[in-house]
């Protein structure tokens, strides 16, 4: 407790701070908009390290609970029910970490209605916590639900030209999976008489037949969020549409929130399902690394090259969440972590260009490596983390998913990790041919010859990612002793 308010309300709702005084500020002062935002976003992960120092990595439960009776649903109860744990934590404190480094990157792309961007930005951060701390189904329901609504208006209102047509798309498809999603919690919750997460897990006993539709009904929602192949086709719509923070927190953020609630209500609560289905679930994040990559390969708009490498990378992550053994799990957490990290930094990238030059056309480069020596850089250390380099953040992720996969005696099959290999493979090709078209080769249009490199801001934006790239890349153990001793518990229904 800090001056008796509980830590995890703190953290969860410390952003409507900022987005009352900004509510209350003119829209003219935009300076001043920008500042008391940034400030709120800052202290806000300020609040979220405070969390992890009070942590304790040894106990898998989860802590700092706040469990409070709020309403009656069918005559079972729902709780206002708060708690983090080692599936949670390092997820929080991505989306505490990305969001200030996200609006920092808008001071000068985002020129009109300040003061409504930065209200939803804020809006967006307080849903993104919600889902990953909520151990009630409602609950967690109503922030998955939440976060859709600042994200429709970030694209719809400051995206690209098309941006309408991707924010709608953006909507339905996570609507869809959405209405499958609240029909599952409600039978649950009726039929479990309690909508709270660790008491249906310890409790909760399914006939095999609503084990496989409660699995799918979850699971679509979640595949639809990661995105999975053949469900991720809303995404390189959404990316391209988004402003650049827009993207930064949609790939950063949001799509772990698919992948978390597999590991958090699909695999425990059905678990003899998860064991079923899980060679399934593999196929297809394997289909999804080889497919992301191949597309991505062929793309000629910046964005969306890096938003198709999305679906590969993400695919890993899959892969190692349903190997359902300690390696898979834990290395798909870091790799959820890995991911916000390197393709943040990617859009980033793709949006200090886009400002300088106002196209995202590969074609349009080139040479850009004389006159943005330090962007060149600072993007290569990006480019090889994002695809593997060993030192930095992306091997530790994709190899110990790899061995994950290769040792699961659930998948069955060395196969998956084999074929998954190939991803590591495509993703060199795609990648490094896209920094070799952008700063290499002669600097022959004019227009990149008058092109400035990044200034202080845009340096100390990439600067902080570029220090978790390497702190785990050379030194993950910190991140995998969070994580173990919870993934042990959830996995004693496997073994």
């Amino acid at each position: 407790m800090l001056n008796g308010l509980p830590p995890l309300i703190l953290v969860t709702f410390f952003p409507l701070v900022g987005f009352a005084i900004i509510l209350f500020m003119n829209e003219k002062q935009k300076t001043a908009i920008r500042w008391t935002a940034l400030l709120t976003t800052l202290a806000e992960f300020g609040w979220s390290i405070w969390m992890l120092v009070n942590f304790v990595p040894s106990n898998p439960d989860a802590q700092m609970v706040i469990n409070l009776p709020w309403m009656n649903l069918g005559g079972s109860p729902v709780t206002f029910y708060l708690g983090v744990d080692g599936l949670s934590i390092l997820l929080v404190l991505l989306t505490t970490f990305l969001t200030p480094i996200a609006l920092l990157s808008t001071w000068s792309a985002i020129k009109e209605q300040v003061k409504g961007f930065m209200l939803f930005f804020l809006l967006l951060e307080v849903g993104m916590v919600g889902v990953f701390l909520s151990l009630d189904l409602v609950l967690f329901y109503i922030f998955w639900e939440f976060t859709l609504v600042p994200m429709y208006f970030l694209i719809g209102i400051w995206g690209g030209e098309r941006r309408i047509y991707a924010a709608l798309k953006f909507f339905l498809f996570t609507m869809a999976g959405s209405v499958l999603m609240m029909a599952a919690i409600l039978y649950v919750g009726l039929k479990g008489n309690t909508f709270a997460l660790p008491d249906l897990i310890a409790n909760g006993h399914f006939t095999t037949t609503a084990q496989l539709w409660l699995f799918l009904a979850f699971g679509l929602a979640f595949a639809i969020k990661v995105p999975m192949w053949p469900l991720h086709t809303w995404l390189p719509d959404a990316h391209v549409e988004a402003p650049t923070a827009g993207s930064v927190i949609l790939a950063g953020v949001l799509l772990k929130m698919g992948a978390y609630g597999f590991l958090r209500i699909d695999i425990p609560l059905f678990p003899q399902m998860a064991r079923i289905l899980a060679p399934w679930m593999a196929g297809l994040a394997v289909v999804g690394i080889l497919y992301g990559a191949l597309v991505a390969f062929a793309q000629k708009d910046l964005k969306k090259l890096v938003a198709y490498s999305s679906v590969s990378h993400l695919g890993f992550v899959v892969l190692g969440l349903f190997a359902l053994n300690l390696q898979g799990i834990s290395g798909g957490i870091i790799q959820m972590i890995n991911h916000g990290l390197s393709t943040g930094a990617l859009f980033l990238f793709v949006g200090m260009i886009y400002e300088r030059r106002h196209t995202r056309d590969l074609d349009a480069f080139g040479g850009l490596g004389k006159v943005m020596v330090v962007l060149m850089v600072l993007t290569l250390i990006i480019t090889l983390s994002s695809m593997g380099l060993p030192g930095l953040n992306g091997f530790v992720g994709e190899f110990t998913i790899l061995v994950g996969a290769f040792n699961s005696s659930i998948l069955g099959s060395p196969w998956f990790a084999g074929l998954a290999a190939l991803g590591v493979i495509l993703a060199a090709v795609y990648l490094l041919t896209m920094f070799q078209k952008v700063f290499y080769g002669p600097l022959t249009k004019p227009e990149n010859k008058l092109v400035k490199d990044l200034s202080a801001r845009e340096i100390l934006t990439l600067a902080p990612l570029l220090v978790m790239i390497f702190w785990i890349g050379l030194y993950p153990k910190p991140f995998f002793d969070l994580i173990s001793p919870t993934v042990d518990k959830l996995l004693v229904v496997f073994k």
